[in-house]
């Protein structure tokens, strides 16, 4: 366990494997946390830097007030990575971690070689769909996000099997502060323009039943960048490494060859 201090956030940080192996970062899907990669780690080429971490108002790392702003949590990232010395990494970014990812790869080119667009978009919602679910946080009713995101996350044979419950949970204890700050964060964004201006290998990758980032949207997305790859997979939802770790892990290590990474 590792936390970077800086002036206004205390972020928490895991860094695994060899230190001069290829680093690829990892930035999770709202209301979740480092632990939304436990089940693809084991499943990747061995020999890799993998660092993951948990955005400001999630998991172990500080909260602190509402609303942040994507370019804070690009700042977050970009911030981190510098700690770490870490250049020319492979950024896997899931839902707000993925539009993170394509903020920072607009920012700062030299730390970001290859990205992998999860179940993401340039933007996603629109406000007044933003705006309603912060009320909900406000309000204190934690439970009722966390219902209705595992609806839209999960395929329903997951959640007829009561694979979702754990997750059910974690987003129920969410601090709703945390929650309210990054919603924030997604509501004001649109990256349509930044991101069509990327000259980087990436791949996109969606969910057959993503209720959140449907196929079509995290395609679009993906086709404003020239070269760019995409890859759906079947009986998954807003966070196949979750509910398809293996084809995940797959399409991932697939990856990493392709681009020479590893």
């Amino acid at each position: 366990m590792a936390f970077a201090e800086f002036d206004d956030i205390r972020l928490h940080y895991l860094d695994e494997g060899p230190r001069n192996g290829p680093p690829i970062v990892f930035a999770h899907a709202l209301g979740t946390g480092t632990l939304l990669w436990d089940a693809i780690l084991p499943l990747l080429p061995t020999g890799l830097r993998i660092i993951r971490y948990d955005a400001r108002g999630h998991g172990l790392s500080s909260c602190p007030p509402a609303p942040y702003s994507m370019g804070t949590l690009v700042r977050d990232a970009e911030r981190l990575l510098d700690h770490l010395s870490v250049r020319e990494a492979m950024f896997v970014g899931l839902s707000i971690g993925g539009m993170a990812a394509q903020g920072l790869a607009v920012k700062r080119p030299d730390l970001i070689r290859a990205m992998v667009l999860s179940n993401t978009a340039a933007r996603i919602g629109t406000p007044e769909l933003w705006a309603a679910r912060i009320a909900t946080a406000r309000a204190g009713d934690m439970a009722e996000l966390a219902r209705a995101s595992c609806e839209r996350w999960f395929t329903r044979a997951f959640i007829k099997e009561n694979k979702h419950l754990p997750w059910l949970d974690l987003l129920t204890r969410h601090d709703p502060e945390g929650y309210i700050g990054c919603a924030s964060a997604i509501s004001g964004t649109d990256f349509y323009t930044p991101t069509s201006g990327l000259r980087l290998p990436v791949l996109g990758i969606a969910g057959s039943e993503d209720g959140s980032t449907p196929p079509d949207l995290v395609r679009e997305t993906v086709d404003l960048i020239p070269g760019s790859r995409f890859q759906l997979i079947r009986r998954a939802g807003h966070v196949p490494p979750v509910d398809q770790p293996g084809d995940y892990a797959r399409h991932l290590g697939d990856f990493l060859r392709a681009t020479g990474h590893i």
